[in-house]
């Protein structure tokens, strides 16, 4: 795979990623009965506030969605016409889980080329991967007063942090990096779907005693 295919592969994944991520929010702000400028605004957060809060704590600047203001537009879209299609939206349940996990591994491997780009060190890289991967959905969590997903039991920030050690790890065997990000994102989504298909599960800490 030549630098350019790799390079559009990875972007054309992102805007897939990004709007299916919308789509998404939109379902969980309806759940929450929010207006429409609600759906709109927890839509945004969600796919692109994982990017925006990794460059915020980088320095990178300018915020992805400021160089690109065409991507709110994009987001905003997507969940209008998911307020539009919410009938029909439980038919592609399916779809839309595959296509977030998706988003999950190529937010990762963008998250980490930023980092990398900026020479930071291998943990900054690897955290940077997980924060753009995971935290749009733990903004949209919070603010739709939900338990983010990150904190429970499934395999979601682990797959993120697996995509990142992969695609850095294999950098450091001087792989090419037209082979690592396929190869990255291919492994990534295969667990990810994995632990869906199969409910695999982060051990959890449970403690019912009372200090009063």
């Amino acid at each position: 795979m030549s630098a350019e295919t790799s390079t559009l592969l990875l972007h054309t994944l992102y805007l897939i990623a990004i709007v299916a991520e919308a789509m998404t929010a939109a379902l969980a702000a309806g759940r929450r009965d929010m207006d429409w400028m609600g759906v709109c605004i927890i839509a945004c957060v969600t796919a692109l506030g994982g990017g925006s809060l990794r460059d915020v704590l980088l320095g990178h600047y300018p915020l992805t969605w400021v160089a690109h203001p065409e991507y709110l537009g994009m987001t905003a879209g997507a969940a209008l016409l998911t307020a539009f299609m919410a009938p029909w939206m439980r038919r592609l349940r399916r779809l839309f889980l595959w296509l977030d996990a998706v988003g999950l591994v190529a937010f990762t491997v963008i998250g980490c080329q930023v980092a990398q780009h900026m020479e930071m060190s291998v943990s900054v890289v690897l955290i940077s991967g997980m924060i753009t991967g995971c935290a749009g959905g733990v903004l949209r969590d919070v603010l739709c007063n939900d338990v983010p997903l990150l904190f429970r039991k499934e395999l979601y920030a682990s797959v993120s942090i697996v995509t990142g050690a992969l695609y850095v790890g294999l950098q450091t065997l001087d792989w090419s990096g037209n082979v690592v990000v396929p190869v990255a994102l291919a492994v990534g989504l295969a667990f990810r779907l994995l632990a869906l298909r199969f409910n695999w599960q982060m051990p959890r800490f449970v403690y019912r005693d009372d200090w009063h």
